[in-house]
């Protein structure tokens, strides 16, 4: 019996991990979160309340647990080693290149236990890893080009929005991205999520760049220019950051849409559909059902799986995957 623990299992991406694990054969899925009071019910899933910042408590919730997955950002280094220490796997969405990097650390903690930590798993980073590699491999020599284009109409929780007005203005740089329809040629702008960094490691390629946009031409617009240092620095004050985070709770301007795309020379592949929530929480419940026989040790997920068949699973479950042969 594999018994699966989901840390930050209340929010979007969680439940939709839940969903996709939920039922399947030999397999106990539990959500857990400080508020289980807010869990939405999910049929044969477990609602716990676990604070993860809390080493006694993060130590009883895993008395029993085969896997990890890890949908938020607390302390994940830490609990990733009380997770590798005790032989569990452990899966993390966190699209932070300094969350990760503390977590590759422990790659000989988890050699040592046989224990599997996968990394970069959702739609950025992941999918975006996964279609890197790709085109990688049909153009070894040419750098990476990685844009990402998402749903300014998708409900997004506090934590997700200030993640992303944490990214704003870190990185300069706008380049035109082809997207599939019916998106097209877009303007995409420089963002720290973590792909771009391991990637040129991972996979041994000259460079990456990964770039954002989002469906809504005008939120695009207003995005470039909070790019600015000026600007970037004023949306960090504490009291125009508390006032900005409630405002764009509730603005929903656009579609719930997303498409992410990388190219390298001449090579370019795809994958597009609706609710980046639900990418990210179904290609992580995908990876945590391929986790067991992964080698072990902290890998990131390009260095895993065979990409084109992961990739093939995943748009198998409603999202259009795009491979230029």
């Amino acid at each position: 019996m594999s018994v699966v623990l989901i840390l930050g299992g209340y929010g979007a991406v969680g439940r939709e991990a839940a969903l996709a694990l939920s039922g399947r054969p030999g397999m106990e899925v539990i959500v857990g979160g400080r508020h289980p009071d807010r869990a939405r019910p999910i049929p044969g899933v477990t609602s716990v309340r676990v604070d993860a910042a809390d080493p006694a408590d993060l130590a009883t919730s895993l008395e029993g647990v085969t896997t990890v997955l890890m949908c938020a950002e607390v302390g994940n280094d830490r609990v990733a080693r009380a997770c590798l220490e005790r032989g569990i796997g452990y899966v993390d969405v966190s699209a932070s290149h300094d969350v990760l990097a503390a977590v590759e650390e422990l790659d000989d903690l988890a050699t040592a236990h046989g224990a599997t930590a996968a990394l970069s798993v959702g739609l950025v980073p992941g999918v975006t890893n996964l279609l890197a590699r790709v085109v990688a491999e049909r153009s070894p020599d040419s750098g990476l080009d990685i844009g990402v284009l998402l749903g300014s109409g998708e409900q997004h929780g506090s934590a997700a929005i200030a993640w992303t007005l944490d990214g704003l203005g870190v990185l300069e740089g706008s380049w035109t991205t082809a997207f599939p329809e019916p998106y097209g040629a877009r303007t995409v702008h420089r963002f720290p999520f973590s792909d771009q960094y391991t990637l040129p490691r991972t996979i041994a390629v000259p460079s990456a760049r990964t770039g954002l946009c989002l469906d809504s031409r005008l939120f695009t617009t207003l995005l470039a220019a909070a790019r600015r240092p000026a600007i970037a620095g004023l949306l960090r004050r504490p009291r125009i950051r508390e006032l900005l985070l409630r405002a764009l709770a509730k603005i929903h301007l656009g579609s719930d849409g997303f498409a992410v795309t990388v190219s390298a020379g001449t090579a370019q592949a795809s994958l597009s559909g609706h609710s980046q929530s639900r990418a990210t929480g179904r290609a992580a419940a995908l990876l945590v059902r391929h986790l067991p026989g992964l080698p072990t040790g902290v890998r990131h997920i390009e260095q895993l799986v065979d990409p084109t068949a992961f990739l093939t699973e995943l748009a198998a479950d409603g999202f259009v995957l795009d491979i230029d042969r």
